[in-house]
């Protein structure tokens, strides 16, 4: 367990959320909450605090019963980590911050430990297709600069952050796309995510 980590995962209104798997499910709002569950119950356990930034009721409630905080923040996805990051920096000027995308419903809690070990300076996860990015992570006590959008493997890479790259398949596996569900299926959804979803991975 990485205690001096601590982790935003921002995650949006749900009915704004996931919007390329329409016809995937019935209740698009339903999975987009079941990764963000996920995502969150796998990287619990191996870092000291996680908070997550979202302006959805339901999502409060259901994180508040994981015993996970929630903050009100920005709209956009770069925006709103600046305030989560905010949030933490104050708390512990010295601590490792880290964004994590909410949308890793494969996420292994072994895995993102693997990745965490050993990790000091700034740096960052690759996606599976190795242009986004699924985690970054701070310097002690410095910027978090998070450059998330189209491009931002390389946006991070060139701000001077060290790519992470080794075998942990599932926290490079976030899911946008029918393809990236299916892929996910095979790797092992959550509890939550495989509920849902069930038996359209089964």
């Amino acid at each position: 367990m990485r205690t001096d980590v601590d982790l935003v995962v921002p995650v949006k209104t749900l009915v704004r959320a996931k919007s390329r798997l329409v016809g995937v499910t019935d209740d698009r709002p339903a999975l987009a909450l079941a990764f963000a569950l996920d995502t969150i119950a796998a990287a619990l356990p191996v870092v000291r605090t996680v908070i997550a930034v979202t302006d959805d009721p339901a999502v409060t409630a259901e994180l508040a019963a994981l015993g996970v905080e929630s903050v009100p923040g920005p709209e956009g996805l770069n925006e709103s980590l600046r305030h989560g990051f905010g949030v933490l920096r104050a708390r512990d000027p010295g601590s490792v911050v880290g964004a994590l995308q909410a949308d890793l419903p494969a996420l292994r809690t072994a895995e993102l430990a693997a990745a965490l070990d050993g990790v000091r300076g700034r740096a960052f996860c690759p996606d599976r297709q190795g242009t986004g990015t699924t985690l970054l992570l701070s310097a002690p006590g410095e910027d978090l600069a998070p450059s998330f959008g189209t491009g931002s493997a390389a946006a991070h890479a060139a701000s001077g952050a060290r790519a992470l790259l080794g075998p942990w398949p599932s926290l490079r596996h976030d899911v946008d796309t029918a393809e990236d569900l299916e892929l996910a299926c095979a790797l092992g959804l959550g509890v939550r995510t495989d509920s849902v979803l069930n038996p359209v991975c089964g």
